[in-house]
């Protein structure tokens, strides 16, 4: 396999769970942008095939490659920061997208659906963070967490416990690591209809919130650019919510 050697110009970043939804809309924009993406999948391998391949005719000058990697799995997790530095080079830039989302009060929630909530959502994360800053050393990091945060419903109560500890997960690496390392975080709302549902699922629950509408990816995308864009920012939460948080 063929590598192109990096230089200083080359702006490389790794996207987990980048092969669809929020994750595939974040990797088509940082190619637009003219970055070389590491494009993580776990199950996804058509997907990301496919993308990687139409991108790849669209910015000829840049690379994406794609990555497999079962976030359950320590010893997985734990080597892609690696792979991508051994084909790619040094990547500056960590998007942590990758989440699994499901439904458990406290009360129903078994051991075993606890734990999977957490390794993908936080513990996986933790583990990329870490060989992020130890191998790379300086760059940017951006954990997508999520609106519920700022709540305390149960209905998905270990996912929301998950990304409320991987919010404050950021507020820690953002205080210990700068200015090398900058940390951040989007949170985002009623972006896209859940798996299963449809477009008008997802304008009924945006009637109840102040912007009274779903925002699409634009504002998940526009976040993006700006904690890239301001080099001042660590340790902060952009909320593109449509003022969900407030309710």
């Amino acid at each position: 396999m063929t590598t192109r050697i990096q230089t200083e110009q080359t702006m490389i970043a790794l996207v987990t769970g980048a092969a669809q939804r929020i994750g595939k809309a974040i990797t088509e924009h940082l190619a637009a942008k003219g970055w070389d993406v590491a494009i993580h999948y776990n199950r996804s391998n058509r997907e990301a095939s496919t993308l990687a391949e139409k991108l790849s005719h669209g910015y000829p000058g840049q690379r994406f490659m794609i990555y497999k990697a079962d976030l359950l799995c320590d010893h997985e997790t734990e080597n892609l920061v690696q792979a991508v530095m051994e084909t790619m080079g040094f990547p500056q830039l960590l998007i942590n997208n990758a989440s699994v989302f499901d439904r458990s009060t406290l009360a129903q929630t078994s051991t075993s659906f606890f734990d999977r909530q957490m390794t993908v959502n936080l513990k996986a994360p933790f583990i990329l963070m870490r060989e992020f800053i130890n191998r790379c050393g300086k760059g940017m990091i951006i954990n997508m967490v999520d609106t519920r945060i700022s709540g305390n419903r149960e209905d998905y109560a270990a996912y929301t416990l998950a990304k409320k500890s991987l919010w404050e997960l950021t507020k820690m690496a953002a205080a210990a690591y700068g200015p090398a390392v900058r940390v951040n975080a989007i949170a985002p709302g009623l972006v896209l209809a859940p798996e299963g549902k449809d477009e008008q699922y997802l304008r009924q629950l945006a009637a109840d919130i102040p912007m009274k509408r779903p925002g699409g990816l634009k504002p998940i995308l526009d976040s993006l650019d700006y904690l890239l864009r301001n080099e001042y920012l660590t340790g902060e939460l952009l909320h593109c919510d449509g003022g969900q948080r407030l309710l």
